[in-house]
């Protein structure tokens, strides 16, 4: 085999609490993890020697400060190969809330240990990339997940009821330095039950799931950025059983029962103009996938 194209799916988080700041500055978090059905598209094809990325989007570097060849660099280093020439094919929106460069770099993981039969196990890769980014082991990994400490302890879970997603990403980009750095944990009294948002997932019951589902980052965001809370009145007003920004935003997802709501409510928000990318889609089990 002398090249191998994966798939790496997004994320989107359907609770999202922040327990508290920890004195090396990372922000201990309790999360479920969902992947759903969109994705960006890796190829890697054997080298001679060295590391080439070439990515179809001129918004993003494709140097040595890329997490996909960060990550490619690392696994040199621990498992020596020859070289590799990686070309990304981005689809999943760019400083969105929903792990694209992370799931990126997960697919080097993957597609590189394929590649090359290096061996890795998934614990190796999970220990490598979280020194890559917090959301990069549960983009090894993928599927339902319960995710602590800093995002690397990860709880499987049962996948949650099948419904339809309509993302919505509007034309601004959010810093999630800036985020967590405004995020002042102690001062708020209300949390997200996440335990509440499992328990549902468990017993397969989407109106208990989305009735609990809440995103504490949205206390920030939506501060800065009032079209956040737009979109997901035009969600609910649409149909959604509930609407909730991904990560540290800026995409709002509406999660609805049946392809045709989901379908009317996406060309309600295309009418509206308030995203700028747009997609109808359903939950996944996958990780990366060829």
């Amino acid at each position: 085999m002398d090249q191998i194209t994966l798939k790496a799916m997004a994320k989107v988080n359907l609770g999202l609490d922040v327990v508290r700041r920890m004195e090396n500055g990372y922000h201990e978090v309790r999360m479920i993890m969902q992947t759903v059905d969109l994705y960006d598209e890796l190829t890697f094809e054997k080298a001679e020697e060295g590391i080439s990325l070439r990515i179809d989007n001129t918004e993003l570097l494709a140097d040595e400060s890329n997490l996909v060849y960060r990550a490619a660099a690392m696994i040199r280093q621990q498992h020596p190969f020859p070289g590799v020439r990686i070309t990304l094919k981005k689809k999943i929106p760019m400083a969105a809330g929903m792990a694209g460069g992370s799931s990126d770099a997960a697919a080097a993981f993957h597609g590189l240990n394929r590649l090359f039969s290096l061996g890795m196990e998934i614990e190796e890769m999970k220990r490598l990339g979280v020194q890559i980014g917090a959301d990069v082991p549960y983009c090894i990994v993928g599927g339902t997940m319960r995710s602590e400490g800093i995002g690397e302890v990860l709880t499987p879970l049962p996948a949650p009821p099948a419904a339809y997603l309509v993302i919505a990403k509007p034309d601004i980009s959010v810093s999630t330095k800036y985020v967590y750095e405004n995020l002042h944990v102690e001062t708020i009294r209300h949390h997200p039950d996440i335990d509440s948002v499992e328990a549902a997932i468990r017993a397969g019951d989407l109106d208990g799931m989305c009735n609990h589902m809440e995103n504490i980052l949205e206390t920030v965001t939506e501060r800065k950025y009032p079209v956040i809370a737009q979109l997901k009145e035009l969600l609910r007003g649409s149909g959604a059983v509930t609407a909730l920004m991904s990560g540290s935003g800026p995409t709002v997802f509406g999660i609805f029962r049946t392809e045709q709501d989901a379908q009317a409510a996406y060309e309600k928000a295309e009418q509206s103009g308030l995203a700028k990318q747009l997609f109808v889609t359903t939950f996944s089990d996958a990780t990366c996938i060829e």
